[in-house]
């Protein structure tokens, strides 16, 4: 790349990343109430993408070979069981990562 097109690749991603910040900022008013659809997207897209992250997870699982998906089986639990305990959607994801790399490191 050119200094020239390096110099407007780091605009686009700067404009882009300040339109993406500010457009919501400008579409919804303070003094106007948040549309129904949005409000509908804020409450059904955090278990979308989290039912989407869990389908990418096991795409690849062959129970049929190797670890049998022991130690996927074993990270979805814990998942589970720190999301109902703690109701913490960081903590049940970070925690079911580090025990699944945990597993497939050292165990499995």
């Amino acid at each position: 790349m050119t200094l020239g097109q390096e110099i407007i690749t780091i605009g686009l991603c700067a404009l882009a990343t300040m339109l993406t910040r500010f457009l919501p900022f400008l579409m919804f008013r303070a003094d106007k109430p948040t549309p129904k659809y949005v409000r509908y997207l804020g409450k059904a897209l955090p278990a979308a993408i989290f039912g989407m992250l869990v389908v990418y997870c096991l795409k690849n699982v062959n129970v049929f070979t190797g670890s049998h998906g022991l130690p996927e089986l074993i990270a979805i639990a814990l998942v589970v069981g720190l999301h109902l305990w703690k109701r913490n959607m960081l903590l049940s994801i970070g925690g079911g990562t580090v025990c699944y790399m945990l597993l497939v490191q050292w165990i499995f």
